[in-house]
Parts: structure tokens; sequence; C-alpha cells
């Protein structure tokens, strides 16, 4: 009986905490719905990989000049663009901060191998201010000739909307705290102007941004040991980074197996064929 009671007593606790936890864990999402506010729903990235960029829209250069943003695709480079904006208290700071210290890794530079294009998402920054940041992290990037291949652009409402739509970049601007929520990526474009890649986060590894840009550029950028390189490694969306390959690994090391036994049974041939063809030679004079 006494056992029957307790067995009671303990069932009625389990279910008194499961349903504590329930409501505590309900309350914690309703707290985190309200502090969320709902202008901010359509914060995120839809990948649109292969879509087209509208290269027709126009911007402003730090130089203060009007700019089509094709005219940074020359059909041969692949073009790394960010969207931040100028006056980012934070994340923006962090995110190029984290790209030119993987840039700065990275033994291609932009302007040579790539270009680079930031775009404030910021209507209301200038020119001036772009130039400003561009000088910043130019002098960041510390890398001859950059200065020629990275651009920092301004440009009106609608150009800027058309633009982060076209790549899937949603932002909205926080009433309440005067900023601009978004989140962190870079896009690493083909070199007609089309979405090849996306990278997240506030860190890109050289060797991350050294196969974004080698897919991008379909083989047209880097070396043949880059071009292997990308055959052993392809993008894997779940972490968002690129991970070996494991039968294209085997298979180029079963081809590299083959060329060495080739080669050394080729030596092999070659010098016992010059063995023969010298004792024939003794034989001869003989």
């Amino acid at each position: 009986m006494g056992n029957h009671t307790l067995s009671q007593r303990l069932r009625r606790r389990v279910i008194l905490c499961s349903l504590t936890g329930l409501v505590v864990t309900q309350l914690a999402f309703a707290q985190r719905a309200e502090f969320i506010p709902q202008a901010l729903d359509q914060v995120g990235v839809t990948e649109k990989l292969d879509m087209p960029l509208p290269l027709d829209l126009s911007f402003r250069n730090e130089s203060g000049d009007w700019v089509e943003l094709g005219s940074y695709f020359d059909g041969d480079r692949p073009v790394i663009l960010t969207l931040n904006y100028y006056r980012c208290p934070m994340l923006c700071g962090l995110q190029l901060n984290g790209l030119v210290s993987g840039l700065v890794d990275l033994d291609w530079t932009a302007g040579d191998q790539f270009e680079m294009v930031t775009v404030s998402i910021n209507p209301l920054e200038t020119s001036e201010l772009a130039a400003a940041k561009k000088a910043s992290y130019i002098n960041k990037y510390n890398r001859p000739g950059a200065g020629s291949g990275w651009h920092f652009l301004t440009g009106k409402e609608e150009d800027i909307a058309a633009l982060a739509e076209s790549v899937g970049f949603g932002f909205e601007y926080d009433e309440k705290q005067k900023e601009y929520a978004h989140p962190a990526v870079i896009f690493v474009s083909t070199p007609d102007g089309r979405v090849a890649r996306y990278l997240y986060g506030i860190e890109y590894p050289a060797r991350r941004l050294r196969l974004a840009l080698l897919e991008a550029s379909e083989g047209r950028v880097g070396s043949t040991w880059d071009r292997i390189l990308l055959y052993c490694y392809h993008y894997d969306p779940s972490s968002r980074g690129y991970a070996p390959v494991a039968m294209n690994i085997m298979r180029l090391g079963g081809g590299v197996t083959v060329a060495v036994l080739g080669s050394t049974l080729g030596l092999l041939w070659i010098r016992e064929a010059r063995r023969r063809s010298g004792k024939r030679r003794k034989r001869e004079d003989t």
C-alpha cells in the first residue's frame, strides 16, 4: 500500500514538472516573439544561385560619378559583392574586417584576379562617406593596386532594393534602434554577373575565398593546381563551406599513382634498352 502511494506521488510530481516546463517554454517563445519586431521578419537570405544580377542599375562610386553595376563585370574575372552600410555600428565592420583578413591571406589580389564591389544599403549615405570607408579598408588590406579593384558605391533606394532582391538579401530599417537589420553574407558572382556562391558569417578564410572565386570563374583564374584543388572539394550547403570529395580524391590519387608508375616503368625500360644496346655494340666491336 505504501509503495502504491509513493508511486502515485511520483507520477503526480512528474506530471507537475512536465506541465511547468511546458508553460515556461511557451512563455519563453511568447517573450521571444514579442522581442523580435514584426517589421524585421523579412531579414535573412533567400539563395538565388545562377540568377543574373541587374547589371544596368546605376550607383555613385566613391568619386561621386554615376556608374553602371555592369561596368565591374568584364566577362573574365569573378566579382565579390557585399551589401553593407558605412555607418553600421557593429555587424558591417565585423564582416568587412573578417573579409579583409581572408583577403590578406589570399595570394590573389582584388583588381587582378577578381573585382570587389561594396554597395551601401542606406540611400542617405554619400559618396564622400564611401570614399572614407574605402580608404580605411584599402589601408587595412595593404595590397598594391587593390584600390583599383575594390569599389564602394552608394545609390538610390529603388536601385538598392532591386539589387538586394536579385540576390535574395532581406534587410529592414529598425526605426526603434535607428539601424538596419541585415544578414552577414557576401556574394561571389560569375564574370558575366550571375550569383555563383553565398558565403556566410563574419570570417572568410583564404581557402574558402579561393575555392569560391575559382568556382565562380569556372577555372579561368588560378593555376593548374588551383583547378585540381577545386576538383577535390565541393561546396557543402549543410556546413556552408567546402568539403573534400572522397571519390574525386581517390580518382586523382589513382591517376597520380598510374602516372608515377608509368613514368618509373618507362625509365626502367629506357635503361634496360640502353643496357642491351651497349652489350650488342660491344659484341659487334669484338
